[in-house]
């Protein structure tokens, strides 16, 4: 059964140094979404502060087969920006 690794950018770089046995990519794909929404219901405060963290999956070689690319914003900022009178900044 394959090795898949589970890297976390956050603004820190988290490796996954163990790796999960899966039995395929889709596997791999899945366990992706289940472990995202595992992080970003621990922190759900840092997750809303609009920097992008992504999750690059690898296999046993290092090689990114997959990227997973999160970023949340505020709707009443995307509001605010998008509503008429707005100016844009420059």
């Amino acid at each position: 059964m394959p090795r898949y690794f589970f890297h976390v950018h956050d603004g820190q770089y988290l490796p996954d140094r163990e790796g999960t046995d899966l039995p395929d990519l889709t596997g791999a794909r899945l366990n992706a979404v289940l472990y995202t929404g595992e992080l970003l219901s621990r922190d759900t405060e840092g997750f809303w502060n609009g920097e992008l963290w992504h999750m690059d999956v690898t296999d046993e070689v290092g090689v990114i087969l997959f990227t997973l690319d999160i970023v949340a914003t505020d709707p009443t900022v995307v509001q605010l920006e998008g509503s008429p009178g707005h100016e844009p900044d420059g």
